[in-house]
């Protein structure tokens, strides 16, 4: 690639190196937010707490220029404490639009989104599809760029309120967090800055979200994908919902109550695959590079009957099976 090429992936190893220096032992999970924000996708991470999700995206605020809010979703919240409502001034005899939180933002983290009852989780919907936000008879656009990163605990059921199915197909990906190695925990010990009140203060601001936008662009129209690697992506979307249609995964079919659909599946995976290919310093996209994200993309769009439940299947491992099966053309 060009010289604008290279430079682009210097700045994403900058990013990379800041935020490391406060967020250690989880460097895939900061190349898989970093990814999704310049495929200008969401991201759902599943974790117990304490493993840096907050501070991983007030940090990616930091070094990229970009703002930061947080959110605590709590279960008596209303949808206006997201977006924003109107306020009558009687002095005035009119109303005033008061921004919610998820306006003026680039980096926005929805803290325990299943803890919030489905009317507020709606709210989301259309900032995340339609990058815009109507309060009254007024409609806002949001900031660009603009990702949500949304917490979810996997381990609390009691007094929380599961995703429906149009909210997690906004997300692009659905990060599992996991806890550091070992040598990785004993380093997070010796960081000095961690000790401090505001541990991001040393870092430094390595690019802008207009450079953001600008990669995110050519990431779109400078990766090849070629019409093999299009037909490849369809089969493996498609066997998600008609596995009985491929050699070796017919068990499946009375397994699979809920495939991924065309928005959701066929084209997030050649968004994710294309900044993949990028991240490989390529500009064209291999069957590996579908491999590498298809976990991630896939893994909250398929629904498991009882059966599958009942098994102990999970989407990964059906998602292992399709990779396995379905052949490249």
């Amino acid at each position: 690639m060009d010289n604008r090429g290279t430079s682009n992936r210097e700045v994403i190893a900058a990013i990379t190196a800041e935020v490391s220096k406060v967020v250690l032992g989880q460097l895939p999970l900061i190349e898989k937010v970093l990814m999704a924000l310049l495929a200008d996708g969401h991201v759902l991470l599943e974790g117990v707490p304490g493993l840096a999700k907050t501070q991983l995206i007030s940090a990616l605020g930091k070094v990229t220029g970009g703002s930061f809010r947080r959110i605590q979703l709590l279960p008596d919240m209303m949808p206006s404490d997201i977006t924003g409502t109107l306020i009558y001034q009687p002095d005035a005899h009119r109303f005033l639009v008061q921004k919610g939180p998820i306006l003026d933002t680039h980096f926005l983290l929805a803290d325990e989104i299943n803890r919030t009852p489905p009317k507020v989780q709606a709210a989301f919907l259309q900032a995340m599809q339609e990058r815009e936000v109507t309060i009254g008879t007024e409609t806002f656009a949001l900031n660009d760029p603009f990702i949500v990163l949304a917490t979810q605990n996997p381990i609390e059921q009691e007094g929380t309120y599961p995703l429906p199915e149009a909210q997690l197909d906004r997300f692009l990906f659905k990060l599992l967090v996991d806890y550091p190695e070992e040598a990785e925990e004993l380093k997070i010990l010796d960081l000095p800055s961690l000790d401090r009140r505001n541990p991001l203060q040393d870092l430094q601001v390595v690019t802008s979200p207009e450079q953001l936008i600008r990669m995110r662009e050519e990431i779109k129209e400078t990766v090849y994908v070629d019409d093999q690697i299009k037909q490849y992506i369809v089969r493996i979307v498609r066997a998600t919902r008609h596995p009985e249609q491929y050699n070796g995964l017919q068990d499946l079919r009375t397994k699979i109550r809920l495939g991924a659909s065309p928005r959701g599946g066929t084209m997030n995976l050649r968004r994710a695959a294309r900044v993949q290919a990028f991240f490989q310093g390529r500009d064209y996209v291999l069957p590996e590079d579908v491999k590498a994200v298809a976990y991630d993309v896939l893994r909250h769009r398929i629904l498991l009957d009882f059966r599958a439940e009942s098994e102990g299947l999970t989407p990964e491992e059906v998602i292992q099976q399709i990779l396995g099966k379905v052949e490249i053309p």
